[in-house]
């Protein structure tokens, strides 16, 4: 088994642990912003952060505060490079560790309760119980509220992970079989690892947005 998740953590040859560097290759990206003419990536790029802007204001509601969407597109844009650059060769696949992902769900989580709980204390309290509950039940729901709520980054960082792990580890078992297999079954793989890497490319947008959509409605919860 140690074997088998190697790929996931490959030595450097140095006593620094240097895979994380891998994290800041989406600063290589950034000179294309000071660009006189945009290019036609940096115009994309420009478009998605318009969508999400505009999708996080809906989730947030009414409450407002300039550039509070910022945060979300930021977290949006850091998992959505690295699950992107975890699909080349040879490049350390940083969302698919815990580390990272329970570091940037915690932290968040940690700061939406702390000022839920000091500005909006009253209405924490009545978020325990949900509307039309009835009273039999209200202790019941208010610990399985309480419950959910706490597992709440853990949910968060273990989705991403799973979902990074798992398409890695298939391409990885698949990979590994090819050299045994006849050349007709050989094509046959071929085709399967393309298929699957194009579902990766799709799975690594779709769970940094879900990342960054569960994100914005935790925190328009507690305004």
């Amino acid at each position: 088994m140690a074997n088998l998740f190697s790929s996931f953590d490959p030595a450097t040859n140095f006593n620094l642990s240097l895979n994380w560097l891998s994290i800041t290759l989406g600063v290589m990206f950034m000179p294309m912003m000071f660009w006189l003419i945009p290019s036609r990536m940096n115009i994309l790029w420009i478009n998605i952060i318009y969508t999400l802007h505009k999708e996080f204001k809906i989730l947030i509601g009414n409450f407002k505060i300039k550039g509070m969407t910022l945060i979300f597109i930021s977290l949006f844009s850091l998992i959505l490079f690295n699950n992107f650059l975890g699909l080349f060769p040879y490049i350390f696949t940083g969302t698919s560790h815990m580390t990272l992902t329970l570091a940037l769900a915690l932290p968040l989580w940690m700061s939406f309760m702390i000022y839920g709980w000091t500005n909006n204390t009253i209405h924490m309290l009545a978020h325990l119980v949900p509307q039309g509950t009835p009273p039999i039940l209200m202790p019941f729901m208010v610990c399985i509220e309480t419950i959910s709520n706490i597992i709440r980054p853990g949910t968060l960082a273990v989705r991403l992970s799973a979902n990074m792990i798992a398409g890695h580890l298939l391409l990885t078992l698949l990979g590994n079989t090819g050299p045994m297999m006849s050349m007709w079954l050989l094509n046959l793989l071929i085709i399967t690892q393309l298929l699957l890497l194009a579902l990766e490319s799709a799975v690594s947008i779709i769970q940094a947005y879900v990342f960054s959509v569960l994100s914005t409605l935790y925190s328009s919860e507690v305004i």
